[in-house]
């Protein structure tokens, strides 16, 4: 999000909760703070107020009209006193020239706790830009409302927001980088913004100087704060000055909501958090409202493929994804990358991941894996579209394969000739199916697992020879099988929809997304290709890699097609 509004064209970007409430001393704030000749980053911390939440009431006139803005203010003025301080954020930039701070920004998941009041932190302590509270001039508000309009006692809010893994990954990342838990007592580069005899006016507390601007129909100053030019007034010299700032009766004036105390008091880092998750949690977590999940299975050497796979699941809003993670390395980078990640009870012993590729005693003892885990989460009640992360997505194939009826097995042929059948004898590709969780696709399941786990091959041949049956017996057409024991009917998916890597030699049309999209394709496997760093190039090369691997971000827009 952070990265998308620094990437704009817009003079100012704003990063808001889409529950705060904003008045029209919010847009005048903002034009004060671009008079400064100065890169800054803005911040308002709303009020938390729920006197205005029972009813609505206060928002309409007798005869059910919208009140005035004065009217409102009146309102906001008198409750404002007895409101508390929102753990939320206003923040806001402008284009400028400097970075908001010095490090790069973790992946954070939005609403989940630490970011904002991280972001607030390295842009203070990184001390490039000027730093604004301007809570005391920006009139704004957050209703506390539950789901059925009643008040949220501190017990229902806290019970609301609970969603323990992404809190915890968000913990781990602030935990990790940056120094968000060490606070020192002031900063060279905050100013506060308040509002004196209607003048915005920018009070600098370590040098007690206020800075305003005294020209004709300009309310703030143009010069930056700390500079000779411009108008500035220390303190003792003008007493009015003194006076207002340090008035207390105003509802903004309040030390607790003062953007230092805001974050002395929200930025508790915990340094130990509760991960790992348990499959079981995550399931409930990631689930989508059919019970089932998206998988992927991958070991550190494939992070950057993984990540481009990840960012491919974001950029179609499939949000139904969970990461099996082979080893500690790969948990411990998807746990930084914000992803929903659990780690196998019983990865492969023996085994060197970082040349684990096609055909090696590594592949076929991790294919194993992919197997085993679909089985156990067929088990605990989901179905499972598994996806190798070498395979591209067009579009989210789930509302097609959903379409089926059960028991069934749909799963992508990895037959290349482009006439004849496509189940012929291990033709069936294990690197992309989907499995529904019920008693026939659990039982021969189950067989599959077990009869890789007597092999000293890939798991592919097993699902072929156990549902296909040996040189393709249970086969019943072209397309289909019947695992004979369970009656569970294999389909093999049409290739043009579904195809391999090897089908019609699409990775090497000129333009490989088009020629897709002429077939119709869902989704693009790619395989048939010999080492990870030959299937990152060839995917590179093609248009179809989403990630950022210097900056660990999507790539978004023209850079995601092109080469």
């Amino acid at each position: 999000m952070v990265a998308r509004a620094q990437a704009s064209q817009s003079n100012i970007s704003v990063l808001i909760d889409p529950d705060t409430i904003l008045l029209p001393d919010f847009a005048i704030t903002l034009h004060n703070a671009l008079q400064l000749e100065h890169d800054w980053l803005l911040v308002s911390i709303p009020r938390s107020v729920s006197t205005l939440s029972e009813t609505g009431k206060q928002f309409l006139t007798e005869d059910g009209g919208g009140i005035k803005f004065e009217e409102l203010r009146k309102i906001l003025v008198r409750d404002l006193h007895s409101s508390s301080c929102s753990d939320r954020a206003l923040i806001a930039w402008n284009k400028g020239n400097l970075s908001l701070h010095s490090i790069f920004l973790p992946p954070f998941i939005n609403g989940k706790g630490l970011h904002n009041q991280w972001l607030i932190h390295q842009a203070l302590a990184s001390d490039l830009r000027l730093v604004i509270d301007a809570s005391e001039s920006i009139s704004s508000f957050y209703p506390e409302v539950s789901e059925h309009g009643q008040l949220l006692r501190e017990s229902d809010r806290e019970r609301s927001n609970e969603s323990p893994w992404e809190s915890n990954v968000n913990a781990r990342l602030a935990a990790s980088y940056g120094s968000l838990g060490s606070s020192p007592d002031k900063y060279s580069n905050l100013v506060r913004l308040v509002v004196c005899f209607a003048l915005h006016i920018f009070y600098d507390s370590t040098k007690d100087t206020v800075y305003v601007s005294h020209q004709h129909g300009r309310s703030g100053p143009n010069k930056v704060p700390g500079q000779d030019q411009g108008h500035s007034l220390k303190l003792n010299e003008e007493k009015r000055w003194r006076n207002c700032i340090g008035s207390t009766n105003l509802p903004h004036r309040e030390d607790k909501c003062s953007l230092t105390e805001w974050l002395r008091v929200n930025s508790r880092v915990r340094t130990q958090v509760g991960l790992p998750f348990s499959l079981e949690s995550l399931l409930q977590i990631t689930a989508d409202e059919n019970r089932t999940i998206v998988l992927a299975v991958a070991g550190y050497s494939y992070k950057d493929m993984l990540m481009s796979w990840v960012c491919r699941m974001r950029h179609l809003s499939v949000t139904n994804f969970l990461i099996g993670a082979l080893d500690s390395d790969i948990y411990d980078f998807s746990v930084l990358q914000g992803l929903p990640v659990f780690k196998d009870p019983l990865p492969p012993a023996n085994i060197r991941l970082t040349s684990c590729h096609f055909g090696t005693d590594c592949f076929r003892k991790v294919s194993k894996v992919k197997s085993r885990l679909v089985l156990q989460i067929l088990r605990m009640g989901y179905n499972v579209l598994l996806s190798d992360v070498d395979v591209y997505w067009f579009q989210n194939p789930l509302p097609f394969l959903q379409k089926f009826d059960p028991p069934v097995l749909l799963a992508q042929s990895d037959e290349y000739n482009e006439t004849g059948p496509i189940n012929l004898p291990r033709r069936l590709n294990s690197g992309f199916y989907y499995a529904r969780a019920d008693p026939p696709t659990i039982a021969a399941f189950a067989k599959v697992v077990k009869h890789a786990s007597t092999s000293n091959m890939s798991e592919q041949p097993s699902f072929y020879d156990i549902l296909c049956g040996v040189g393709g017996t249970h086969r019943t057409s072209d397309e289909h099988c019947v695992e004979p024991e369970t009656n569970l009917r294999v389909i093999f998916l049409d290739r043009n929809l579904f195809p391999n890597g090897a089908f019609r030699s699409l990775w090497l049309e000129r333009d490989v997304r088009r020629a897709c999209k002429a077939l119709g394709c869902l989704i693009l496997h790619n395989n048939w290709i010999s080492g990870k760093d030959n299937k990152v190039k060839r995917q590179i090369r093609s248009g179809l890699w989403a990630y950022d691997v210097h900056s660990r971000m999507c790539l978004q827009g023209p850079k995601m097609v092109s080469p």
